[in-house]
């Protein structure tokens, strides 16, 4: 019991107001060899350790929906971080996923909301060694960058996504949109998939960006 001897010791006299209270509010007694004591002194130390900042995300800040001579369009605006990881995986020849979700209801007050429509559009991120390019590639259309940045920049933005037809809500009625990001991590290889469960860098998905939306009336041009 040397080290619970020489930590609990050291720890007492830096921090002793913390374990005291600990301690007397549950009735623990002092002594090097309590696993009680331990115990508070292990509670104060997961208090007083730093918390870690995450360095990735992705915040959806702006969205709308507006009607156009092809149906109900989205435009939005997620400011995004890509980790260093997820460039590694990339450049060591893992594709990535990145999936937009978008859902639309209507309220009802006698009953559960309405779902009107739930669609998603997804981004496939690959990467070429022979050209030192990264690939996006989406709906059977390929766009070639030369920087990681460049695909950070490509899917911060969302512009003219029809996700409704014409004619398909009425007009005046009031819809419940909601908007969300994240990286699809059920198509990573499966060692992968482990380092999602073990590291928040894999972790990448925004919450549901929500708004109301007025159904206008019949498109005019």
């Amino acid at each position: 019991m040397m080290f619970t001897t020489v930590f609990s010791t050291h720890f007492w006299r830096r921090r002793p107001n913390a374990v005291r209270l600990i301690a007397l509010h549950f009735g623990i007694a002092r002594g090097p060899n309590s696993w009680a004591w331990l115990a508070a002194i292990c509670v104060v130390a997961a208090a007083l350790a730093p918390t870690p900042v995450r360095a990735e995300g992705a915040t959806i800040t702006a969205a709308k929906l507006d009607a156009s001579e092809d149906g109900y369009q989205i435009d939005a605006d997620i400011q995004l971080q890509l980790t260093v990881a997820l460039q590694e995986a990339v450049r060591k020849g893992v594709p990535l996923y990145f999936v937009v979700e978008f859902e639309l209801s209507r309220g009802r007050w006698y009953w559960l909301d309405q779902s009107v429509t739930f669609t998603s559009r997804e981004r496939r991120i690959s990467y070429a060694p022979l050209t030192d390019q990264y690939r996006i590639s989406y709906s059977g259309i390929s766009q070639n960058v030369s920087s990681f940045d460049d695909v950070r920049r490509a899917l911060s933005r969302v512009r003219s996504w029809t996700v409704l037809e014409r004619g398909k809500l009425r007009a005046g009625e009031k819809y419940d949109a909601a908007l969300r990001f994240r990286l699809d991590t059920s198509q990573l290889p499966k060692p992968f998939q482990l380092n999602v469960i073990a590291s928040k860098e894999w972790g990448l998905s925004s919450d549901w960006y929500r708004w109301t939306f007025t159904a206008p009336g019949e498109y005019k041009p």
